[in-house]
């Protein structure tokens, strides 16, 4: 599958952006899916993943309560709504698929993606 993630861009402390992550290929319900974000100078971290029933989300504690995953089969998208931006949310954010997976222990982990997009650009002014 590939990814096309987009709607990134600037936005000031408090607002809120809604990226979306499009999925070529007709197996997207078979796909668990996440958002990685990478800050200047920092490593990729995980932000948030779905599993492929769409029902179960995973977040990292950071963004809880701010940040919400979802996803439309019917447009093979995963949406990522972020509120209540801060300046720390400023990044680089990848979208991830793996087909079938991936295993619990690995949702968190980049190593437990096989498809990534381009990334997209989001910056949070103070």
């Amino acid at each position: 599958v590939q990814l096309q993630a987009s709607g990134g861009g600037l936005v000031q402390a408090g607002g809120s952006l809604r990226l979306s992550c499009a999925a070529s290929g007709r197996t997207f319900s078979q796909y668990g899916m996440a958002w990685f974000r990478q800050a200047p100078g920092k490593e990729r971290e995980f932000v948030s993943a779905i599993r492929r029933s769409g029902v179960t989300t995973y977040y990292r504690d950071s963004v809880k309560g701010r940040f919400t995953m979802y996803m439309d089969n019917t447009k093979s998208t995963v949406y990522l709504q972020m509120n209540s931006l801060e300046p720390e949310d400023t990044a680089v954010y990848y979208c991830a698929a793996r087909f079938q997976g991936p295993i619990l222990s690995s949702i968190r982990t980049s190593g437990g993606y096989t498809n990534w997009g381009q990334g997209t650009l989001v910056t949070v002014s103070s």
